[in-house]
């Protein structure tokens, strides 16, 4: 698990592509994003990957800030609902 946030929220992005990929769809089919930071500090981080991976129209999006997660070093977790 890489340290930085943004190479997290990198990860997660990469991880969901080869997901998607087994069902025959891609970062564009994705409609609803759900993404939780740990703390404000990596909100940018975060943004600035989703920012550059979606075009308008983006997806639906929400970011939150949450206390933690069941491992200390994940520092970005991401959901998401695609159709195709």
């Amino acid at each position: 698990v890489p340290e930085d946030a943004g190479a997290q929220a990198e990860l997660c992005f990469k991880n969901i592509a080869a997901i998607l990929s087994e069902a025959g769809l891609t970062l564009n089919d994705i409609v609803r994003i759900n993404a939780f930071v740990t703390g404000r500090e990596h909100l940018q981080s975060y943004m600035d990957v989703r920012n550059r991976l979606f075009s308008d129209p983006a997806p639906a999006s929400t970011l939150m800030i949450v206390s933690g997660f069941a491992r200390l070093e994940f520092k970005v977790e991401v959901e998401v609902l695609a159709a195709g």
